[in-house]
């Protein structure tokens, strides 16, 4: 199957062996992913918060994820780093973990999520984006969905990491 060739490939290149051997790097790289994470679903939070009406109210919706999603990306940008990494030094088990592929199907409904609401919820943004309003409907099932979506995906990360031993 080219799939599996595809990932012992990946699993035998020199960097999936250094992280798979090194008794350090892994740990370290496994650190710096969980903070990314941290950092990810910690700002997503503050904006899916504000868009279900119960935190950060004395700003608006706009200025609040325009100050808070750059540092989204760049945590996300770690985050999907050192998960390539680690997701190397074993990737014959992990493409096979159960937990690990629900994770992957929850991270694309994120994506999908946070695309759909960017596309079609922020359309009407200046209506509702004054310090003290009040989001729509749309807003708060978006935010909703986006805090159930990551805390499964905080959860499946954890539970793949269980497993893999």
């Amino acid at each position: 199957m080219e799939i599996e060739r595809a990932l012992e490939w990946l699993q035998s290149t020199p960097v999936a062996i250094a992280v798979a051997e090194n008794d350090i790097l892994f740990p370290w790289i496994e650190s710096f992913h969980v903070l990314a994470i941290v950092l990810v679903v910690g700002t997503i939070s503050i904006v899916d918060l504000r868009l279900l009406g119960v935190a950060s109210l004395d700003i608006s919706a706009k200025r609040l994820m325009n100050d808070i999603i750059p540092y989204t990306w760049v945590a996300f940008a770690v985050a999907a780093i050192t998960g390539s990494l680690m997701f190397s030094s074993d990737a014959t088990h992990y493409a096979h973990n159960r937990l690990f592929q629900a994770k992957l199907v929850m991270l694309v409904l994120a994506g999908l999520n946070m695309a759909v609401f960017h596309v079609f919820g922020v359309r009407d943004i200046e209506r509702w984006e004054a310090p003290g309003a009040r989001p729509p409907a749309a807003a708060k099932t978006a935010a909703t969905i986006s805090l159930l979506v990551w805390i499964t995906v905080v959860s499946l990360g954890r539970g793949t990491g269980f497993t893999m031993h």
